[in-house]
């Protein structure tokens, strides 16, 4: 905890710096939620295909899904994905003709959840 999903473009390859994201989001999320940085897990998910509205090329998507044990309150969640996708643009680098969706949530993972 906390499980971090980022699900991001094809066409973000070669511009989203993902490695230095996960790395500086960790310290970022460790901070604003009390956890050890060494609890923050990243992993990525590469999205072939994205559709947005009618157009038929030209966008991208990048959403980052953080889910933490419950017992933060709505603020500090909130806080927490602002300060996440301030976090992106410096990771992020524009992409000539691609219009890039992105968004971030932060919510409680659900009480069936354990780790071994």
């Amino acid at each position: 905890m906390p499980q971090i999903t980022v699900d991001y473009s094809a066409e973000l390859d070669d511009s989203f710096d993902r490695r230095g994201f996960a790395l500086a989001l960790h310290p970022l999320v460790a901070e604003t939620v009390t956890t050890k940085i060494a609890a923050c897990k990243t992993r990525f998910r590469r999205i072939e295909e994205f559709v947005a509205g009618d157009t038929a090329t030209g966008d991208a998507v990048l959403n980052i899904s953080i889910a933490l044990l419950p017992g933060r309150t709505e603020e500090l969640k909130a806080q927490l994905t602002d300060s996440v996708l301030e976090l992106l643009a410096a990771h992020l680098k524009p992409v000539d003709g691609v219009t890039v969706h992105a968004s971030a949530e932060t919510r409680h993972l659900d009480p069936s959840y354990r780790k071994r």
